[in-house]
Order: structure tokens, then C-alpha cells, then sequence
């Protein structure tokens, strides 16, 4: 059965009115335009049944070609998500709502787009990439793949701009390389949305991505101020016992000698371990060094393959348990206007509102 647009005489096409009457028009793109003309003046060409004759059907394929390589490559581009601070999980039908939620409408509708641009959401929303590269990615709609995928592109770009977290975007591409070459192979093609030649696509963008971050270079600006080294000792002691991350201390300690020796503290890999693990779990882990010393340091690494570490964020998701509303919530609005973030009906809203982790955000679609 022939599909039918909504202009029934042509699906596709624009008309004109003219003295003679309605004729049909092909508005070229402006890229083809500054191909054949270097003026670069935009221009129309108006077909009809006797214009039609003049152009050969090697001309009308080549024409054809074009126009679906630049819708293609405009649809490719196009970001089909919304802009909203906040979203109702419904689970179930009502008699005022229909259908339910999904994981996918929820990535699509949330403004995950304007999150990665602040530093207190951008690891916030890295994990919940990775998470759903793990697990969840073929449970996505085909638009939320491609929303997936866009986002991913704004990151690395982000990154390769501010040469800021490359460890965490090089985790995130790993795992999602890994879950496209099993897919990819075989394991899970009937449930992948699209041609396989668009995840082969993907896969050769993200090899690609993983090769820009390996020969990624931090660029060191040459400033007369003051730099990190110095600074006293007792103010680089206490940058690092502000980090939460024990790879990013040993980054730190490669900087310069008095961080190497600084980043090698006992007591700050302890004070990590107890940070990040029960006081159980360490105990079934200790090692000790040969003059009966415990190896914190070697006890953080080894802890972490066995048990996940606390997790951190500057800012998170936040669920309002009154109006099962999931939203971003901006303390500067709601310190200056009281904006809880969302329309609450609670008599106190703040006692509602509970943060939610990335995994806490799959969860809640999991019916």
C-alpha cells in the first residue's frame, strides 16, 4: 500500500502558485548550492510536466542521492529531546494518566543535554551513561539511542576542549565497546534498533573517540602567578586528603616530587579505605608488609575489584516521594525564590525529596 503524506498530489514535495497555475518546486540545499555556485545565491528551480524532460535520469538519481545523503546527514544531527527540569514516573495506568513511563522517555525528556555543562552534574550523568551501556542500552527506544549517542558526542568533545576527565570518558567507551562488539557479533542483533550498519557506525565513531582521548595532551599553560608547587605543605596535604578518588591522588603524585611523596601517606589511603568500605570488608582483605604494617594503599586497590566504592556527586536527580516527580532541582532557585524545582503540593516539599543515585534512576524503571 502506497503511503500518503498529508499533500496527497505529492508526499515530499513544495508547491507554488503561479499565472498558469500550480506548479511544483525543488528547493536545493546550501550546501549543493555553494558547490555550483560560488556567489552562493540562494535559488529555486520551478518543474514542470515540460521541464521534467530536460533532466536525464542519470542527472534525477544523482539528484535523488544528494537529497537523501543531506537529510541523512541533517536527521543524523538533530536532537530529538526536550528541555524540561522535570517528569512524572508513572508506572501504571490511571483514569487521569495513560501508559507508563519508560527508561527511554525519561533520558529523552530530561534535560540530560544542559547537565553535562555543569561541573556538579557532569560525573553525575558520565555513570549513568556507563550504567546503561552495561545493561540497559537495548532497552532504549530507537530515538533514545540516538539521544544517547549525541550526548556521548557532546561529552567527548567536552572533554578533548577542557582536557578535563578523560579517566572517566575512557571507562565510559570501554564498556560501551565492549556491549556493541557482543552485540554487534551476534548475541543480541534481534534486539537492536535500526540496521546493524548503524551500530557498525557507532562502534568505528566510538574506536575512534578512544583514539583521540589515548592521544589527548594536557597542554601545560605558562602562568607567572602563583602554581600548585608553591604552595606550602601543609596546604597540598590537604588538597589531597579532599580527594575521594584514589586514581586521581596518584595522577596528582606524578606532578611534581613533594606530591609523589605526599600521595604515598598512609594515612591518607587509610582515611580512603574508610571512606569508601565498612570496616568488615577491609578486615577480610588486609595485607600486611614485611614488618607487619598495613598496606592501605594496596588495600584500596584490591578492595575496590571486590566491593563498589561510595559514590559522589556534586548534584543529583531528585525524586519527590509526595508527586512522584523526578526533576533537577538549582539551589540557587530555591534559596532565592524558594523553587522547589517542580509544581509540589506537599505542605513541606524539602521533607520529600530524596537524591537519586544512577543506579537509583534505573531502578526506578524497572517494572
Amino acid at each position: 500500500m502506497p503511503f500518503l503524506g498529508q499533500d496527497w498530489r505529492s508526499p515530499g514535495w513544495s508547491w507554488i502558485k503561479t499565472e498558469d497555475g500550480w506548479k511544483r518546486c525543488e528547493s536545493w540545499s546550501r550546501d549543493l548550492d555553494r558547490e555550483n555556485n560560488p556567489c552562493n545565491v540562494s535559488h529555486s528551480i520551478i518543474l514542470n510536466s515540460d521541464d521534467e524532460e530536460i533532466f536525464s535520469n542519470e542527472e534525477q538519481k544523482y539528484t535523488s542521492k544528494k537529497r537523501k545523503k543531506d537529510h541523512f546527514r541533517n536527521d543524523t544531527n538533530t536532537q530529538c529531546f526536550y528541555r524540561e527540569k522535570w517528569i512524572y514516573v508513572h508506572k501504571e495506568s490511571t483514569r487521569e494518566r495513560h501508559g507508563y513511563c519508560t527508561l527511554g522517555e525519561a533520558f529523552n525528556r530530561l534535560d540530560f543535554s544542559s547537565a553535562i555543562q555543569d561541573i556538579r552534574r557532569f560525573t553525575y550523568v558520565v555513570k549513568l551513561l556507563q550504567l546503561i551501556a552495561k545493561s540497559q542500552l537495548t532497552s532504549l527506544s530507537g530515538v533514545a539511542q540516538k539521544n544517547y549517542f549525541n550526548i556521548l558526542d557532546k561529552i567527548v568533545q567536552k572533554v578533548l576542549d577542557d582536557h578535563q576527565n578523560p579517566r572517566l570518558i575512557k571507562d565510559l567507551l570501554q564498556d560501551l565497546s565492549s556491549t556493541l562488539c557482543i552485540l554487534i557479533r551476534g548475541v543480541g542483533k534481534s534486539v537492536l534498533v535500526g540496521n546493524i550498519n548503524i551500530w557498525i557506525c557507532r562502534l568505528e565513531t566510538i574506536l575512534r573517540w578512544q583514539q583521540q582521548l589515548q592521544n589527548l595532551q594536557v597542554t601545560k599553560q605558562v602562568n607567572d602567578g602563583l602554581t600548585l608547587s608553591d604552595l606550602p605543605l601543609h596546604m597540598l596535604n590537604n588538597i589531597l586528603y579532599r580527594f575521594s578518588d584514589g586514581w586521581d591522588i596518584v595522577t596528582l603524585g606524578q606532578v611534581t616530587p613533594t606530591l609523589s611523596v605526599l600521595s604515598e601517606d598512609r594515612q591518607l589511603w587509610k582515611r580512603l579505605c574508610q571512606y569508601h568500605f565498612a570496616e568488615q570488608q577491609f578486615c577480610r582483605h588486609l595485607i600486611l608488609s614485611e614488618k607487619g604494617h598495613v598496606e592501605w594503599k594496596l588495600m584500596y586497590f584490591a578492595l575496590q575489584k571486590h566491593y563498589p566504592p561510595r559514590e559522589q556527586y556534586g548534584d543529583t536527580l531528585h525524586f519527590c516521594r509526595h508527586c512522584s516527580i523526578l526533576f533537577w532541582k538549582d539551589c540557587r532557585l530555591a534559596l532565592l525564590f524558594k523553587d522547589s524545582g517542580h509544581p509540589c503540593t506537599a505542605a513541606d516539599p524539602d521533607s520529600c525529596f530524596m537524591p537519586v543515585s544512577p543506579q537509583h534512576f534505573i531502578d526506578l524503571f524497572k517494572f
